[in-house]
């Protein structure tokens, strides 16, 4: 059975499908969109019962919150030095720093900052949307920080802390955030995003 991603690319799905581009996976993408409420279909309860999106099916094993499924991609399916999984286990922690660091400190300011400037004009909040970018500067000074000592965030390669964080930064970029502040932090954002399995998903985002 191949792997079966669900969700949409303008989601959280959107780092989902980044890794599995990024570890040259096939995979079905079986559309569910919050949108049209489709994340609280029974079908899709079934899957998830959290009804929200991503959620995956690996062969009958099936896994939902985006950065679980997304270390157990690259742990399951990128092994081996220099893999997008770290060999060590000081590294496999510190992956796992950064991934739940992503979601606790850069998510909701970036999601705010994404919702309240370019979602729809009735319910936006130009207020919201500059605390939230001002609360944004401690985080990007503490990556600002890391990326300074070396060119990701575990070292010399590209691994799925990076995958993780800079999927999450998305959003900024996409709220036209000012990063000016953290050039090494800028530089290290647009190397992930302009890698060729990151415009992929990108391009799925734009074909909806």
């Amino acid at each position: 059975m191949a792997l079966k991603i669900y969700g949409v690319a303008r989601s959280r799905a959107f780092r989902t499908l980044w890794m599995a581009g990024e570890l040259g996976l096939s995979y079905e993408l079986v559309r569910v969109d919050f949108a049209d409420g489709g994340t609280r279909r029974p079908e899709y309860l079934a899957i998830n019962p959290n009804g929200h999106i991503p959620a995956i099916d690996d062969d009958g094993f099936k896994l939902w919150e985006s950065m679980a499924i997304n270390l157990y991609l690259a742990k399951k399916y990128a092994g081996g030095a220099g893999g997008l999984y770290p060999q060590r286990l000081e590294d496999e922690a510190r992956a796992w720093q950064w991934s739940f660091w992503g979601m606790t400190e850069v998510e909701r300011p970036a999601l705010t900052v994404l919702l309240n400037r370019i979602g729809p004009d009735d319910r936006r909040d130009q207020v919201a949307a500059d605390e939230a970018e001002l609360a944004l500067a401690t985080p990007l000074k503490v990556l600002d920080g890391a990326v300074s000592a070396s060119p990701y965030l575990l070292g010399a390669h590209f691994t799925v802390a990076d995958l993780n964080v800079a999927s999450i930064l998305a959003w900024a970029r996409q709220a036209r955030v000012n990063l000016a502040a953290f050039p090494k932090a800028e530089a290290w954002l647009k190397t992930c995003h302009d890698r060729p399995a990151a415009q992929a998903a990108r391009q799925l985002q734009r074909e909806g």
